[in-house]
């Protein structure tokens, strides 16, 4: 069972290749994995929104979490995506990932449907009552137009293997929120999710970041990380604002493709993104390629 304690650091929220069929691929999926593991990372995310969990079947999904599993090989703890519209799917997904060998299950909001406060305490409840496995809840309003209030986390706190929360909304006030009415809690834990905010979030208190360009730039996320627990502050504001630019790059194109244009562009092939998303244009991947090459990656 994950400890309390390793439920901590830069986890990558991986991007998902796959085939011209648009299942998962087994070799570009593990690519990513070495890529990431050898930039230092604390954790490996699979299936979230960078992931492009939404555009799997189950059998896909499934796939994707046993790769991981296997090719982390405990190196990390893996964390498994286990989001729907649905509990009844959240719980389907949580079991299989229990079943397949991950440490924990990450949870997103439902989207499309708008459920009040107390559906969304039930939801998540009911998740957590099906597993063993710790969860980290997944806030995200501006993909599923839920929001996770400071007042709910607090209850939803309270529940034993509900453990953390990772917050990706530009509204920091939120994150602060957060880490105020949980700080009594030393099992809960509050993880950055949005790319601006990873040293912000640790000077409150967080304990690290679920961010999306660790899948192109694992050192230098990771440098903020270490630089910041090591004490060297300037270090790591300064790892901050060099990844800002990367970070900025996610509006070039229809989310998530950015991510997945970089690894290819580096050398790290991982296919197209899941259609109806597109590459980005040429005269984009153009920009993006000097993002990269200030940040010595191509």
């Amino acid at each position: 069972m994950l400890s309390i304690e390793d439920i901590k650091g830069v986890i990558p929220p991986i991007i998902t290749p796959v085939d011209k069929n648009e299942n998962v691929d087994e070799k570009g999926l593990e690519r990513v994995i070495d890529y990431v593991l050898d930039g230092g990372v604390h954790g490996i995310f699979v299936m979230g929104s960078n992931g492009e969990f939404y555009a799997f079947d189950f059998e896909n999904k499934k796939k994707a979490v046993e790769i991981t599993v296997k090719h982390v090989n405990g190196k990390v703890p893996v964390y498994a995506g286990a989001s729907a519209i649905t509990t009844k799917e959240c719980i389907k997904l949580t079991k299989m990932a229990e079943d397949v060998g991950a440490d924990a299950v990450t949870v997103l909001t439902p989207m499309f449907i708008k459920p009040n406060e107390k559906e969304l305490y039930d939801h998540f409840k009911a998740i957590a009552e099906s597993t063993k496995l710790p969860i980290l809840l997944y806030n995200n309003p501006g993909r599923t137009t839920n929001n996770i209030s400071a007042s709910l986390l607090e209850e939803l706190s309270k529940i034993d293997n509900i453990v953390g929360v990772k917050n990706t909304s530009l509204d920091f006030t939120q994150t602060i929120e957060y880490l105020r009415v949980t700080k009594n809690n030393p099992n809960f834990k509050v993880f950055c999710g949005t790319d601006y905010y990873i040293y912000a979030t640790l000077a409150y208190g967080g304990v690290g970041c679920v961010a999306g360009t660790t899948n192109v730039a694992p050192k230098l996320v990771v440098d903020i990380y270490e630089k910041y627990m090591s004490g060297d502050y300037a270090g790591a504001m300064e790892a901050q604002y060099k990844l800002i630019p990367l970070r900025n790059a996610y509006d070039y194109a229809t989310f998530p493709v950015v991510m997945k244009d970089c690894l290819n562009l580096i050398g790290i092939s991982v296919g197209s993104p899941v259609k109806p998303v597109e590459h980005c244009s040429l005269q984009k991947l153009e920009e993006i390629k000097k993002i990269l090459k200030d940040l010595n990656l191509l």
